[in-house]
């Protein structure tokens, strides 16, 4: 590649939100045929720095060189006039119309042409990079991994030369994956610049040419990627060796060495829970849907002292799962049992009682944002600082005092919620979870969005809960992180449970195949 001929370049990038400065003075160059791996810790800088390439904000100083010109970046149109592509973990399809229709109408720069000559283009991109795309299949019909090529193809009819690809990775199966990075590989090979954000650090160390990494609004590494390893890019990414930060993929290392075994595990829920008494008991759970059940029979058992997780494809009854289980929706039949109790009639502050914690994936929608820190940490559990008909303001302020010491929670108990980062603010979760001693909990993508630190810190709490005899149940996309911290992993399809492994003796492709359903269909 020609380093004295950038594809696109960045020079002296500011941008200030009132006194705090996102980025500060970044200098930035993607050379041609280059993927480069933009990396940094929640509020490190990488989004405002990508929205305002791409056109969605404006820095305040800087620059921005396309081919050695400077252009000007007001918006996503100039963005793709100037051949700067992005895509981003929300897809911008219509689910009605077919992928053809889904171009036109975006203005994929095919103009006045013929539907004929429209569909002729999308086979033509579709070739370019690697893939078959139908380009009469209706998208709603299309897998996530399917819908992320329609939008690299979109990226592709405004000859985009430089492709910004957001978290590509978070939601597809180790297939869809191999998929891309082999599209990537095409598209570079071709010419193409590629920015890949990612936190999956074994990712980056695969698919990038080159890293930088941003801390606090400014690039403190910019090197080859040859070499690296996760644990390496982690110390960059937060300043200097500790051992709070992940050293293996996504900073978990499984309890056992893995071993995979001999081909792909049983598609039948047969692996053999623990002797452990059950701490959460799940019994033919089901909950009808619009033309299909949105949760099939589930069964599942997670014992005392087990983190069990639950693997699968977005939208395959996960997220219903985990909304019956915490009593936001009420089954069409089936239980749920904590301990010995069964929770499957109480209202949320009954099971929560009863000794069911909970880790909503919406964190924000976890907290009441116009209350402090110390009204949410202590919002389901004020009974417990009661004396007579009031309430203990000392009791009160010395159970916050303890668990903002605890769980490291860098804030104040007055300050407001809403004003927390996304690692605080999950803390505080935590800890309104934790503080209970709960005997089950169910976490919902705990460590999304997180940074490595955060991350680190979650599963370090989720495995003391284990070791204190809790039952865990972790629901996640991200199967490096479910095998690090899981016993056991279960996967999901159309709501069913297709498969129960142990997860020392399972791997990313086998759970994949298990997702797509391949498994079960041979099984």
């Amino acid at each position: 590649m020609t380093v004295s001929a950038p594809l696109a370049e960045l020079r002296g990038i500011t941008k200030r939100f009132g006194t705090l400065t996102a980025n500060d003075a970044i200098d930035l160059a993607v050379q041609p045929g280059e993927v480069l791996a933009l990396l940094g810790e929640n509020g490190a800088g990488k989004s405002t720095l990508t929205r305002i390439l791409y056109g969605l904000s404006q820095a305040d100083e800087g620059v921005i060189l396309v081919n050695g010109e400077v252009v000007r970046v007001n918006g996503p149109a100039a963005a793709m006039a100037a051949g700067i592509g992005m895509v981003t973990q929300e897809f911008s399809l219509i689910d009605t119309m077919t992928v053809t229709e889904n171009l036109m109408l975006a203005g994929s720069g095919l103009g006045r042409v013929s539907r004929p000559a429209a569909r002729a283009r999308v086979l033509e991109a579709a070739e370019r990079i690697g893939v078959p795309i139908q380009p009469d299949a209706v998208v709603g019909g299309l897998s996530v991994g399917e819908c992320q090529r329609v939008e690299i193809v979109k990226a592709l009819f405004h000859d985009c030369r430089l492709l910004i690809l957001d978290e590509p990775t978070a939601v597809l199966t180790p297939q869809d994956v191999e998929v891309l990075f082999a599209t990537v590989r095409r598209l570079t090979a071709d010419g193409m610049g590629v920015i890949f954000i990612s936190h999956k650090l074994h990712e980056v160390v695969e698919i990038a040419d080159r890293v930088s990494i941003l801390r606090r609004g400014r690039i403190v590494a910019d090197v080859p990627a040859a070499g690296l390893v996760p644990a390496r890019i982690a110390e960059l990414m937060v300043g200097g060796s500790t051992t709070a930060v992940p050293t293996a993929p996504l900073g978990l290392t499984p309890a056992e060495p893995t071993t995979a075994p001999a081909g792909v595990p049983d598609a039948r829920p047969s692996a053999p829970a623990s002797a452990a008494p059950a701490a959460l008991g799940i019994t033919a759970l089901s909950l009808a849907g619009r033309g299909r059940p949105l949760l099939d029979a589930v069964t599942l058992t997670v014992a005392e002292g087990e983190i069990v997780g639950v693997a699968g494809v977005s939208g395959n009854g996960q997220t219903e799962l985990v909304s019956v289980l915490c009593g936001m929706t009420e089954p069409s039949s089936g239980s749920v049992h904590v301990g010995g109790t069964d929770i499957t009639a109480l209202d949320v502050t009954a099971r929560i009682r009863a000794g069911l914690g909970r880790l909503t994936e919406d964190r924000r929608g976890s907290v009441v944002l116009n209350l402090s820190v110390e009204q949410n940490l202590v919002l389901e559990d004020l009974d417990r600082f009661r004396v007579g008909p009031f309430t203990s303001r000392r009791r009160v302020r010395a159970h916050v005092a303890a668990l903002i010491e605890r769980f490291d929670i860098r804030a104040s108990a007055g300050d407001p919620i809403r004003s927390l980062s996304g690692g605080n603010m999950q803390k505080v979760l935590l800890a309104r979870a934790i503080a209970r001693d709960p005997r089950a909990l169910v976490a919902s993508q705990p460590t999304r969005g997180l940074d490595v630190g955060a991350c680190a810190y979650v599963y370090e709490q989720l495995r003391a809960l284990r070791a204190g005899g809790a039952g865990v149940l972790v629901v996640s996309e991200d199967l490096d992180e479910l095998l690090g911290l899981c016993d056991r992993i279960v996967v999901m399809v159309s709501g069913r449970i297709v498969g129960d492994v142990p997860a020392a003796r399972t791997t990313r492709a086998e759970l994949g195949l298990l997702m797509t359903g391949s498994a079960v269909e041979a099984a």
